[in-house]
């Protein structure tokens, strides 16, 4: 058994969550290669040590003076390093970085919260510190260079029984510290889970797993045990996020569990993300998600269905303006395009004159402040009776539907109500599936 073990910002916020860390791994001695992040917040007002590199950097670059700055960052590290009674002068290393800040790329500055956790953690562990530079290597188009990655750090595996890896970060086609998006450590987690082909990808973090449902509109939802790849990424995009959604493909190519766990919880179940399982949920959904601020073109024109590449046009014109399109429901004669608000309401009406122009509706209305709903769960599909259910309950709350979609694969049923009635929607479905009993 060998499980790939990656802790996010909060969990290595100060000592006190280093030593949690250690914990953790104590029990369980196939935990044997810990990826890291930066520190994160230890309270609400507090900073993340990467906003603060990235404030670092932007001081640097308009030559305004940084010392303060980095007093913040280098007195974080020297805060653990003293709690923990670590030996390592990392003081030395701190004034190096911020003495050559002016020699350094952007890339490079931001990847040492991560560097210098991860050394700390080495020390703390006893384990090996692995620099992310010297593993990861990305091709010129910046997509990881999966050959000469595995390589590398199936090498480091043979020399070393343990070791503690940076996240965020690797080493571009051309030689120079490249970084992935913000959230990266998770995706450094995924790479080493699949390059040493682990048993489990575990990703500690500051939550008990995914929740059924928001927690800030329905009270004490019942968490997820299990979800598969497909139901996350539809809970994802609707905004249930708790990892990385690119940490996701690596581990889902080689079919390795991803298990969602609480450094400040280490006795909960957490959630365990697997494409095929075993364990068969007692509910029909999985969860409910949604997001506010859509906004929706309805296009009328008599015998559309006759006219070859009538809807091509429209998506046309869209494209042109770079515009990302959510649903298209359609019927014989009419279409809706379902748009989030902030991307198309500085070129709405410019867009709409195009439409007239080109497409000559005999109808063409906006619909704004729209909210989408998305009930996911691949159990719907064995369920007959689901979607009537559901629609029903909504019916029966005064929930007026102005928007359905359902996926062709049957996990998803997607409602757009008006934004007032969000809240209460998500409420109403979360009651009529979950309510308090098993089914």
């Amino acid at each position: 058994m060998l499980k790939i073990t990656k802790f996010g910002g909060s969990s290595v916020a100060n000592a006190e969550q280093f030593k949690k860390i250690k914990a953790i791994i104590q029990q369980d001695p196939t935990r044997r290669y810990i990826v890291v992040s930066a520190p994160g917040k230890r309270f609400a007002a507090d900073n993340k040590i990467t906003d603060l590199l990235y404030l670092l950097d932007a001081h640097r670059k308009y030559h305004v003076d940084a010392s303060s700055v980095f007093k913040l960052i280098k007195n974080r590290f020297i805060e653990i390093k003293n709690e923990l009674g670590l030996k390592q002068p990392i003081e030395k290393e701190l004034d190096a970085f911020y003495t050559n800040l002016n020699q350094m790329s952007q890339a490079v500055i931001v990847s040492r919260g991560e560097y210098f956790c991860a050394k700390l953690m080495a020390e703390y562990l006893g384990y090996a510190f692995v620099d992310a530079k010297d593993i990861i290597r990305f091709k010129l188009d910046k997509s990881i260079d999966w050959d000469a990655t595995s390589t590398k750090l199936q090498a480091k595996y043979a020399q070393y029984d343990h070791f503690v890896f940076p996240g965020f970060y690797g080493t571009s086609a051309n030689g120079h510290i490249q970084v992935f998006p913000r959230g990266g450590g998770d995706i450094t987690g995924a790479i080493l889970a699949k390059c040493l082909h682990a048993d489990v990808y575990e990703n500690w973090t500051d939550v008990s797993g995914f929740l059924m449902a928001d927690p800030t509109i329905v009270k004490n939802p019942k968490g997820i045990t299990h979800i598969t790849y497909s139901e996350l990424r539809e809970l994802s995009y609707m905004g249930a996020s708790v990892l990385h959604e690119e940490a996701i493909f690596p581990v889902k190519e080689a079919n390795i569990p991803i298990h969602i766990l609480n450094t400040n919880r280490p006795q909960d179940a957490g959630t365990i993300i697997q494409e095929h399982s075993k364990v068969k949920s007692g509910y029909p959904i999985t969860g409910i998600a949604g997001k506010k601020d859509f906004m929706s073109i309805y296009v009328y024109k008599k015998h559309m269905s006759n006219e070859v590449g009538f809807i091509r046009k429209a998506l046309s014109i869209l494209e042109k303006y770079h515009i990302s399109i959510e649903h298209i429901p359609s019927g014989i004669d009419s279409f809706n395009i379902i748009v989030e608000k902030k991307e198309i309401e500085e070129s709405l009406y410019e867009i709409l004159a195009h439409f007239k122009d080109e497409l000559k509706p005999d109808k063409l209305t906006v619909q704004e402040d729209l909210a989408l709903i998305s009930t996911v769960g691949k159990n719907m599909s064995d369920k007959p009776g689901t979607s009537g259910k559901l629609f029903g309950a909504l019916g029966k709350n005064n929930i007026n539907i102005v928007m359905i979609a359902q996926g062709s694969d049957e996990i998803n049923i997607t409602v757009g109500v008006k934004k007032k009635d969000f809240t209460k929607t998500v409420q109403v479905i979360y009651d009529t599936f979950v309510g308090g009993n098993e089914e």
